[in-house]
């Protein structure tokens, strides 16, 4: 029986990239060349909107080679929608996703397929913050916040892996097709990291070199189309989706605690009022009411502290259960969806 070569589709999202495109597409492809030998491969560019010459320049690269074809949004609809728009024209095996400004250097295709194909990954992530990866000519405000938007999303999905945001990444590509992706902004990078955990799928991580320079241009500055705020919102959404009662039960605890500790002292100024109170007659709980009265006109604020804290976590706490409640409803559905997929043979997945 003759062996065939695993097929491979490259996809490279484009925004504004004029005056690197066509540079950078030569280097890619020549790459792929070098791997002729292990893998067929395709290259599809999606121009998302460019109001520069990249569409252009890149169909002038494409018109050249039978397996590079370019796709257009005609506005900029964001890196998600770019992704999913390649994801539904690919034809590979295998998935690698790059930028196309060659951040990461195109060795890091090799490497992604060697790890996917030999350790039978369903994703592999190059990853510039586990052991062994670096970044470099990176603003210091944009690194601090990726590697605290990484390590945030690392402490609410429980995965162990370094690197939720990064988009260079390996996917086995009848896998990617079950997750079903709704995300259309860089928040669909998380997606797929928190579907692919439901499935209990094989994740893995390869050191990465992350280079905003690679060519150390002294003039060279880059200008990231990613908006900060958007992509906070995002990773703080995609956060919430792994763990959220960090957003509801562990605040409402905090209130709880809040509340105690008000009524702590709501009780000691009441007991101290209790044992200085004149009034002799009456019944205890008649006595009790108006120590609690002289409590409250000599310290109003522990009464209303922790009145509203209390009000607070009960809403926190309870909100908070009906968000796990719902996060396990999604799951169940999610799980129930992937396996209608695999029985009508739409799909397969791999243990």
């Amino acid at each position: 029986m003759i062996k065939t070569k695993p097929f491979v589709s490259i996809v490279a999202p484009a925004y504004n990239e004029a005056l690197v495109i066509r540079e950078n597409l030569n280097l890619v492809c020549q790459y792929m060349e070098s791997l002729e030998d292990r893998y067929s491969w395709e290259l599809i560019v999606v121009n998302d909107g460019s109001t520069d010459e990249t569409g252009k320049i890149a169909e002038e690269c494409a018109c050249k080679r039978d397996n590079v074809r370019i796709l257009h949004h005609f506005t900029n609809f964001n890196v998600g929608q770019s992704l999913k728009y390649a994801f539904n024209s690919c034809k590979g095996d295998y998935i690698v996703v790059m930028d196309m400004d060659l951040s990461y250097s195109p060795e890091h295709i090799g490497r992604l397929l060697d790890t996917i194909t030999l350790k039978k990954a369903k994703i592999v992530v190059a990853s510039p913050y586990m052991k062994g990866g670096k970044t470099a000519n990176v603003p210091l405000l944009r690194q601090f916040l990726s590697k605290t938007a990484n390590k945030f999303l690392s402490y609410t999905s429980k995965g162990g892996l370094s690197t939720f945001t990064g988009m260079v990444r390996a996917y086995d590509r009848q896998f990617l097709k079950s997750l079903s992706l709704r995300s259309t902004d860089v928040s669909i990078n998380a997606e797929i990291i928190y579907k692919a955990m439901l499935l209990r799928a094989r994740i893995l991580e390869i050191p990465a070199i992350l280079d905003w320079n690679p060519k150390k241009d002294p003039d060279f500055k880059r200008k990231s189309s990613i908006r900060i705020r958007r992509s906070i919102m995002a990773y703080l959404l995609s956060g919430f989706v792994f763990r959220p009662f960090i957003f509801f039960i562990f605040p409402g605890f905090v209130f709880l605690f809040l509340a105690a500790f008000s009524f702590f002292w709501v009780l000691v100024h009441t007991v101290h009022q209790l044992s200085n109170l004149q009034i002799s007659t009456g019944s205890f709980w008649i006595r009790l009411s108006a120590a609690v009265a002289m409590a409250f006109q000599q310290a109003p604020h522990t009464f209303i502290i922790g009145g509203i804290s209390l009000m607070l976590s009960i809403q926190l706490v309870s909100l908070g259960i009906l968000s796990l409640q719902s996060k396990k409803n999604f799951e169940e559905l999610f799980h129930l969806g992937t396996e209608v997929y695999k029985l009508n043979g739409k799909g397969k997945i791999l243990n």
